[in-house]
Order: C-alpha cells, then sequence, then structure tokens
C-alpha cells in the first residue's frame, strides 16, 4: 500500500495525467456529442453523418450511454492510455530513477506492481469519469430538445463499464510491456502508436488477400478489444461505424481473449524487469 499510495502521488502530479486524461475529454465530447448534435441541428444532417435526423438524436440520449462509452475505447482511448501506460513504465529508466527506487526501496516486483496498481486506478478513474460525463450530457441534450430522460439500465451500464475498462486496462498493460522491454519512454510511445494505428489494420487488410493469415489478424489484441466494444453495442458497420470496432468475435471470445492479453502483457513486463539488468 505505500508502494501504491507514492506511485498516485507521483502521477497525480504528473502534468502528463492531465494532458491524456484531457485529451481524451476533448474526443469523447466532440466526436460523440458536439459533432453529431450540430449535423442533426444543421439543414441536412443526413449530408453530414450519412444518416437520419433520428437516428443521430437518438445516438446521443441516455439509453444510448454505453454504447457511447464504449464506441471510441478500442482505438483512441486505448491509443491514450497506452502512452500513459508507457510513460509511467520507461520514464523510470531515461530518468534514473528505477535504480534509485531499486536500491533504497522495495523489490523489484513490488516497485513495478505499484505503477501497475497505480495505472489500474487511473484507468478505473477514466472509465468513471468518461461515464458521468457522458450521462450529464446525453441528459442536456434530451432535455434541449424536449424529450424525456429516460436512463440506461443498469445491468446494461455496468457491462458497458467493465467493458470500457477492460479494453483500455489491457492497452495500458501493453504500454506498460512496451516500457519495460524498450527501457524508455519515448521508443515504447512510438511502437505502441505504430502498432495501434498501422500494423494491425494493415495486416487485416492483408487478410483479405490471403485467408490464412484471417487466423492470426482475428486474434490481435486490436481485433479483441474491438469485438468487445461491438458485442457491448457500439456501431462497427455502416457509413457512422466507430474507427476500431469490429464484430469478428463474439463477445464472450473477446473478452476471454482481451483478459488473456492482459495477463499476458504485465506478467512479461514482471519478469523482465525482475531478471534483466537496470544499466
Amino acid at each position: 500500500m505505500s508502494v501504491l499510495q507514492a506511485e498516485l502521488l507521483r502521477l497525480r502530479r504528473w502534468p502528463t495525467l492531465w494532458v491524456l486524461a484531457g485529451v481524451w475529454t476533448a474526443l469523447q465530447v466532440m466526436f460523440s456529442f458536439a459533432f453529431p448534435y450540430m449535423a442533426y441541428r444543421s439543414d441536412d444532417p443526413a449530408t453530414a453523418f450519412q444518416g437520419s435526423s433520428g437516428d443521430l438524436l437518438g445516438g446521443m440520449l441516455p439509453p444510448a450511454v454505453p454504447a457511447i462509452l464504449v464506441a471510441g475505447t478500442p482505438m483512441f482511448g486505448g491509443a491514450i492510455v497506452l502512452i500513459f501506460g508507457a510513460l509511467a513504465a520507461g520514464s523510470g529508466y531515461g530518468w534514473g530513477t528505477w535504480k534509485t527506487v531499486l536500491t533504497q526501496g522495495p523489490g523489484r516486483g513490488t516497485a513495478l506492481g505499484g505503477t501497475i496498481a497505480s495505472v489500474g486506478v487511473f484507468v478505473v478513474g477514466l472509465v468513471l469519469w468518461t461515464l458521468c460525463l457522458d450521462l450529464v450530457l446525453s441528459c442536456v441534450i434530451a432535455l434541449s430538445e424536449s424529450r424525456s430522460v429516460v436512463l440506461p439500465g443498469l445491468a446494461d451500464t455496468a457491462r458497458a463499464a467493465g467493458g470500457a475498462a477492460l479494453v483500455l486496462g489491457m492497452w495500458a498493460a501493453a504500454g506498460i510491456f512496451l516500457g519495460t522491454v524498450t527501457r524508455g519512454p519515448a521508443l515504447s510511445v512510438g511502437l505502441g502508436l505504430v502498432w495501434t494505428f498501422v500494423v494491425e489494420n494493415l495486416l487485416r487488410g492483408a487478410a483479405n488477400l490471403l485467408d490464412a493469415l484471417a487466423v492470426v489478424t482475428d486474434r490481435l489484441p486490436g481485433t479483441a478489444a474491438g469485438s468487445l466494444a461491438g458485442a457491448l453495442g457500439a456501431t462497427a458497420e455502416g457509413p457512422d461505424a466507430t474507427p476500431g470496432v469490429l464484430t469478428v468475435l463474439s463477445g464472450p471470445s473477446a473478452a476471454v481473449l482481451t483478459a488473456a492479453y492482459l495477463a499476458a502483457f504485465l506478467a512479461a513486463a514482471v519478469v523482465l524487469m525482475r531478471r534483466r539488468d537496470l544499466s
């Protein structure tokens, strides 16, 4: 607990945390509410978003909050928490603080465990903050359009929050793993973003030409995260599909695979930390 408290204090006073949280908040507000609402209020919303006026409004009302919550997590939210995880683990090598901590403080597993737990607290807090933000904004839109405020079901909201936390936790664990492997923040962040936005999409494109490659692409981290978001209600097909959301795997299969990746990334990071020289 003392290690966790120290890590939480470090992260809480770290400007990077608040910048990344602010970026995610801005993306959530703009792409989930501001732009769709402007399209809805425009003269021709069908031209703006290739959807009907009723579809646009319905996608912003409180019953749609569970789908809104998970829609951005596979790609954009995942990239943000991956950056945070990579910086949280990798910056200690760049600054030389891991050597100081491990020579004067707890063991390697305990020290990295504190970092992992503190990043987990950040992920859970980010999900709860996003849920509250989405509920408030959706209620404001409902009241402004003279619609009744019907809150989403508790079970659907809990499933969406759990799914969002699982997806973001997996990408944060990937960031911690990359930060530990590369022993630095810059390279780990670069590798993570290239994988998230480029490599997986290229592999899926190649799988359309080579059927045998689909066996691999259907089990990638991004596929698991996107399929979980799709199973929880995020739009995966059509002109208003959210980037990164897929329907390749079923909901239970995607959840199990995402959890397996999360555990594998963290286990690999701990093993590397315990066995490698810190120099």
